[in-house]
């Protein structure tokens, strides 16, 4: 079988992948152009050859492989300290006729390592992209990577409160209590207008939780970020809140709605306030709040944190597929 793609980039094909995306059952913001353009657009110059490949034809394809060539390895766009999630972008059509044109345009491509992190369970890629490579006689490994706990929403808060274990059900309820005992408190969510400022709060939040994410964010993530969150918002994607304490926004989260999920992406808080549990309070609130716009899973994303389980999350896995020839 001879090789069926074009070689193009992230912008080029762009709608088209987009299209193709919003037909996907298990679709997140991760594989969107927009993402993983804005991360070509800061980190791309370092990143290698952006080797973006349509299968199957340039105007209407049978799916896009979002790949980049650095010396003889391949990868998927992205790492994983910005992505949760990689994958192929799979047309309409039998995933197993994209995974044999992939298979093809891969045996012609010069590469010796083939390292693609970051494919949830269930996903077609592992199913079908393994057996092919060995086929060809390329050595091929599947690792546990990660796990991305979440957990399907119910019809109302009180399903999900009720849904807990008996400690974590009576957990939440005593620090909810608690929280409105120390004054009135409330869901802020950050719009066009006001943006700029708030992520610049929301960057400091960060920072005093915890040491690690003070040094995570260095200016060329920061820029990312900057450029990434107001598309986001634009999209309709992007929900960055606040949990405001009698005045005092004392704790933040990003989260992303897409294709009636909720991403959970990044938090902070006041140290002051670690006592209430603001942190914490505020995703149980960002809980209910996807409950009641109508949003059916909620995804913690990347990460065995317990504060995860004691919210619901139950495991989901992340692998890796290294392939060498």
């Amino acid at each position: 079988m001879t090789c069926s793609a074009a070689r193009t980039n992230i912008a080029s094909v762009a709608p088209v992948w987009q299209a193709m995306l919003d037909r996907q059952p298990r679709a997140n913001v991760f594989l969107t152009p927009l993402w993983q353009g804005t991360w070509w657009e800061v980190f791309g110059g370092d990143a290698g050859e952006e080797c973006v490949l349509t299968l199957g034809g340039e105007h209407v394809p049978n799916g896009i492989a979002p790949l980049v060539r650095n010396g003889d390895t391949i990868t998927f766009v992205g790492d994983t300290d910005l992505f949760d999630y990689h994958d192929f972008i799979v047309g309409d059509n039998n995933p197993a006729s994209f995974f044999h044109d992939l298979d093809s345009c891969l045996a012609s491509e010069a590469w010796s390592i083939l390292d693609l992190r970051s494919v949830v369970e269930g996903s077609p890629t592992l199913e079908h992209l393994p057996e092919l490579l060995r086929r060809r006689g390329c050595e091929v490994a599947i690792e546990d990577e990660d796990v991305v706990p979440g957990m399907p929403l119910p019809a109302d808060f009180e399903q999900f409160v009720q849904s807990l274990g008996k400690h974590d059900r009576h957990e939440l309820r005593r620090k909810l209590r608690r929280l409105g005992a120390a004054g009135a408190y409330r869901l802020v969510r950050a719009t066009a207008e006001t943006l700029d400022d708030d992520l610049t709060l929301f960057l400091d939040l960060m920072g005093e939780s915890r040491e690690e994410k003070r040094d995570f964010m260095v200016p060329r993530r920061e820029r990312f970020v900057r450029l990434v969150m107001p598309r986001l918002l634009d999209a309709g994607i992007l929900r960055l809140f606040f949990l405001d304490l009698d005045g005092e926004r004392v704790a933040g989260v990003t989260c992303f709605d897409y294709a009636g999920r909720r991403l959970l992406y990044n938090s902070g808080y006041r140290l002051a306030h670690r006592d209430l549990s603001v942190g914490l309070m505020l995703k149980a609130l960002t809980i209910r709040d996807a409950i009641e716009s109508g949003l059916t899973y909620y995804d913690f994303l990347r990460g065995p944190e317990h504060y995860k389980y004691h919210l619901g999350g139950k495991d989901v896995r992340l692998h890796r597929i290294i392939a060498r020839r």
